[in-house]
């Protein structure tokens, strides 16, 4: 895997002869960048946990190299990284799910579990990136806007919301010259979004559709600014809202 040289000129070029690591590429928001990395020109690196449908994308987007793990196995993911052959030009980060439970229900170990797995999965991701990404290339790590809105149910969601853009704005200092960036998303029409909703997926698109100021339902292809990111040598320590205009409204 070859780095291409950094620079200012770098946010024209697209992505012909760069790698894109994507951790978490099998379905939804990570496929969908897969698609949209090889249509510019770029190769990919393809990690998921579930082999067979990491499988399944492979024979779609022909990356680079596959790799099946859990990705909240830190010290896995960090060795995985660590061992590419070469420099990668991007990673981007899109696994994990969600945690929506009312105080009353929550198991605190669990919830220290899931907030502390989140944060350690980006630093294990930064740490190894130091020198395996390329100067100028790009971290990029997939939140929420959900969660700005308190709620019942929201407690752990709601702090992780917060954490991300603290903890993204402090990591693009820290290994700079690589960029780090976070895309915060509200609801996305995915397959995870169909498996954490089952039966009610269809009342929440319509609910959606209905409230959101963009009348329809934000898909994993809006999420297409990750590439713009990733080609914008100029972008670091942010992040970039992409709900439809989710938070604007009352849910």
């Amino acid at each position: 895997m070859s780095a291409t040289e950094g620079g200012t000129g770098q946010a024209r070029g697209g992505l012909a002869g760069q790698t894109v690591v994507v951790v978490g590429g099998s379905a939804g928001i990570g496929l969908e960048t897969a698609r949209q990395v090889r249509a510019a020109g770029g190769e990919v690196v393809l990690t998921a946990r579930n082999a067979e449908r990491l499988q399944r994308a492979a024979d779609e987007v022909n990356p680079v190299s596959t790799a099946a793990f859990d990705a909240q196995d830190t010290d896995r993911l960090e060795r995985f990284l660590q061992e590419l052959p070469g420099q990668v030009d991007h990673v981007m980060v899109t696994a994990g799910s969600p945690s929506y439970t009312p105080l009353a229900d929550l198991d605190l170990a669990d919830a220290g579990r899931d907030f502390g797995t989140r944060i350690a999965v980006m630093l294990a991701v930064a740490r190894a990136s130091r020198e395996k990404v390329r100067a100028g290339g790009t971290l990029l790590f997939i939140g929420g806007t959900g969660g700005r809105r308190p709620a019942a149910g929201m407690a752990v969601m709601g702090a992780l919301t917060a954490a991300l853009p603290a903890l993204t704005a402090n990591l693009a200092l820290e290994i700079a010259p690589v960029r780090v960036n976070l895309i915060a998303a509200g609801f996305v029409d995915t397959p995870l979004s169909a498996s954490l909703l089952g039966d009610q997926l269809e009342v929440r698109r319509e609910q959606l559709r209905k409230t959101l100021p963009i009348g329809r339902v934000v898909g994993a292809a809006d999420v297409a600014l990750a590439l713009h990111i990733m080609t914008n040598g100029a972008l670091t320590g942010a992040t970039y809202d992409i709900d439809g205009g989710q938070q604007l409204v009352a849910q």
